[in-house]
């Protein structure tokens, strides 16, 4: 069993919010890994959609996201390269 983590500040125009949380959620979904997203001690499982939304995630906030099980590197590189990337937005 793997565990990893990462923390990251978003930059795209909107946060998590409406088309990137649907992306992010959808991309996590993907693993089968448990990934959970924490904002400001919130925590949120990764692959529902209002959890996500709820963490209120908006332009310049960084999260902290724990990801653990089989293909959590995999996991991690496809989440990080989602962020920077800004979620195809730009």
């Amino acid at each position: 069993m793997t565990k990893t983590q990462f923390t990251a500040t978003l930059q795209n125009r909107v946060g998590l919010h409406a088309r990137p949380a649907a992306l992010f959620v959808r991309t996590a979904k993907k693993f089968s890994s448990e990934i959970t997203v924490i904002k400001d001690g919130n925590k949120a499982d990764a692959k529902m959609i209002l959890g996500v939304l709820g963490l209120g995630v908006e332009k310049g906030d960084t999260i902290t996201v724990y990801i653990e099980g089989e293909d959590a590197l995999e996991a991690k590189e496809k989440l990080v390269s989602l962020i920077e990337n800004k979620f195809g937005e730009e």
